[in-house]
């Protein structure tokens, strides 16, 4: 659906602010999405105008039209500045979304800048995934024992038998502890930091300021590890591209923390709920070691990103059934496009006509995550997941799982609560040992046994309490 560079619309085609909208972000969407999506293309086909917390924008439901959209990056531009109703000063000043994308990152650029930065990311974070590499093997051993001391703390809580929320009470401490652990921030910055996130993925009328928060506690870190550079991701992203300045550093580990935290962190429970709510391909794959197909199968089911970033269009283009004006902003909806694959496919279940890795968890295009954060957002899950249930001999929700609360936002669809009852194993998982390096030395893990993760963890639980009210 390439457009020509000299088209324009036709004169008679409307205005996205001319056309009435129907809010997107209501209660029935908070309860069942998929049947809001399916009314959307019932009424106007694959791309909708919606209401975003009272601003406009297209939603692109259908499978086609979103990898069209992701595609395409000489139409479709992440750069704020093509937003022509921003341009204008046409948005309200106070639109909780505008703070986030006002930061100027890796994500919101285009052409040769994206490549660069991009580039740099991919370069820094390159040995992290890997197994064979004294890193990955480090950070890969950290993650099953975070996971470790989470059930651990569990079972001191609530006994070997009992009730937990996977997401208060294991992901989203594990995820913080992960970040804190990878980006190499010193305990009372990580301390800072977990209160930051929490704060500004609450979002509300505070986001402005919670994002403010955040960003100054990344050029902290970024300052801070400057002066003393560490086996961490952000020293690494130094390393790569030493000009940075502290701020410019500050946005892409701003960039990174939300991705770890709310992305992947909902990949982590939304799997968990795949398996625990009996989808039988994910079970499968559980159950026969296929940790890579159980995350493909619960991110074609349920992608962590609902709703992706906004996309900007450079000039005139037909799309689904409308014109779509250069500065209009687009939203390429993974879970439509997803509901939109599943329903042409031979299977509910998605069976050999449709690949698992079809699915838009990772994004599709030029802006799609890079392969190593691919690769570590993999790692992450698989580890969290596996571990978990290698510890549990069985767990089972305490609610049907159409009565589950979402915290359900304009991009991000994620669990409240995933509320089980569990029976922990008398068999432990054996601790997975760290590599030396290749001087013979210990990695950081043994060199500074447990008190980083003890001093974060310590943080967390005071933070669980204010972590199950989200946003309302």
């Amino acid at each position: 659906m390439e457009a020509h560079p000299y088209t324009a619309a036709p004169v008679d085609s409307p205005w996205l602010e001319s056309l009435p909208v129907q809010p997107l972000l209501t209660s029935e969407f908070d309860t069942d999405p998929a049947a809001v999506y399916d009314r959307l293309r019932r009424t106007y086909g694959p791309v909708a105008p919606v209401g975003l917390m009272g601003v406009p924008v297209w939603l692109v439901l259908d499978y086609r039209e979103v990898l069209e959209v992701l595609r395409n990056e000489n139409q479709w531009r992440r750069d704020i500045r093509y937003w022509r109703a921003r341009t204008e000063g046409r948005l309200p000043a106070d639109w909780p979304l505008l703070a986030g994308y006002e930061v100027r990152q890796t994500m919101f650029t285009d052409d040769e800048e994206h490549r660069a930065a991009r580039g740099t990311l991919h370069s820094a974070l390159g040995s992290f995934p890997e197994p064979g590499t004294p890193q990955g093997w480090e950070l890969r051993a950290a993650v099953a024992r975070y996971a470790d001391e989470l059930v651990g703390v569990l079972a001191a809580e609530s006994g070997t038998s009992g009730f937990a929320d996977l997401g208060a009470q294991y992901t989203r401490p594990l995820l913080l502890m992960v970040t804190t652990k990878l980006l190499g921030c010193p305990v009372d910055l990580g301390d800072e930091l977990v209160m930051d996130l929490w704060r500004m993925l609450d979002g509300g009328p505070d986001a402005a300021t919670a994002t403010a928060r955040a960003l100054t506690t990344m050029t902290r870190l970024a300052a801070y590890r400057r002066s003393r550079p560490g086996d961490d991701l952000t020293s690494y992203l130094l390393l790569a591209a030493p000009g940075t300045s502290d701020e410019q550093l500050g946005r892409e580990l701003f960039m990174n923390a939300v991705y770890l935290n709310d992305i992947t962190g909902n990949m982590v429970l939304n799997t968990l709920l795949e398996v625990l709510r009996g989808n039988a391909g994910v079970r499968r794959s559980l159950s026969a070691g296929q940790l890579g197909e159980m995350l493909n199968r619960a991110a074609l089911a349920n992608p962590p990103a609902a709703n992706m970033g906004f996309r900007f269009a450079a000039r005139d283009v037909p799309l689904g059934n409308f014109w779509i004006r250069a500065g209009d902003p687009v939203s390429p909806s993974a879970a439509a496009a997803h509901q939109d694959l599943l329903a042409h496919g031979s299977s509910p279940a998605v069976g050999l006509t449709i690949s698992t890795r079809a699915h838009l968890g990772w994004g599709a295009g030029p802006h799609q995550c890079p392969s190593a954060a691919r690769e570590l957002a993999g790692m992450i899950v698989t580890t969290a997941v596996g571990r978990l249930f290698d510890h549990f001999d069985h767990a089972e929700l305490t609610l049907p799982p159409d009565q589950l609360p979402w915290r359900s936002g304009p991009a991000v669809r994620g669990l409240r609560l995933l509320p089980v009852r569990y029976e922990l194993s008398e068999r432990r998982p054996h601790p997975q040992p760290a590599a030396p390096r290749a001087d013979g030395s210990q990695p950081s893990v043994d060199q500074d046994p447990e008190s980083q993760a003890k001093g974060l963890l310590s943080a967390l639980r005071r933070l669980m309490p204010g972590g199950r009210r989200e946003r309302s």
